[in-house]
């Protein structure tokens, strides 16, 4: 039984704030049994008798409740529990990266198909694709005419693609956000 107030730290985040036993300083708490039916609104120390007498921990699940609801049940197996489930959502879901494809203003249009095929892959994974115009030198001056580049790619992807961004210049370079259709 624990009797301490226990936090641990697993990958820089916090997994257990909870309040636990004698931690618990609420004047009237709801209480739900260890075999989940509820067993009504107690004081905490009436509701820590009976945690006690069953030999497990009074743990506080909703504190933002009225008034707050605790739990009796075996701390570390519900832990364990909470962090299974923590790890089960992880790996569902899918982090959306954004990849990025670099252009010059001087590309040949095969090079071109490559590129756009490279961000078609990227797509289809379901990443997001930052394509960027880099400038360099006497380039420079020439940036306003070499925006039919970023429309050309974004022309070639329309099947496959929405622009999230427009193009827009950034310092030596012109940038676009493309994003999959759904």
């Amino acid at each position: 039984m624990f009797t301490v107030f226990v936090l641990c730290l697993m990958e820089g985040k916090k997994i257990s704030d909870l309040f636990i036993n004698e931690q618990i300083r609420d004047k009237e708490v709801r209480v739900i049994g260890a075999d989940g039916e509820q067993l009504g609104i107690m004081s905490s120390k009436e509701a820590q008798a009976l945690a006690d007498e069953a030999g497990l921990d009074l743990v506080k699940i909703a504190p933002t409740a009225k008034p707050p609801v605790c739990k009796i049940v075996d701390y570390g197996k519900y832990k364990y529990d909470q962090m299974r489930k923590e790890k089960e959502a992880k790996k569902k879901q899918h982090v959306v990266e954004v990849k990025e494809i670099r252009l010059s203003p001087n590309i040949d249009t095969n090079d071109l198909n490559t590129k756009v095929n490279s961000a078609r892959k990227f797509l289809s994974k379901g990443d997001r694709v930052k394509v960027t115009l880099r400038f360099r030198g006497r380039e420079m001056a020439h940036m306003a005419s070499s925006k039919h580049i970023l429309d050309d790619v974004a022309a070639a992807l329309e099947d496959v693609a929405t622009v999230e961004k427009a193009p827009k210049v950034e310092g030596r370079s012109m940038t676009m956000f493309l994003a999959g259709k759904k």
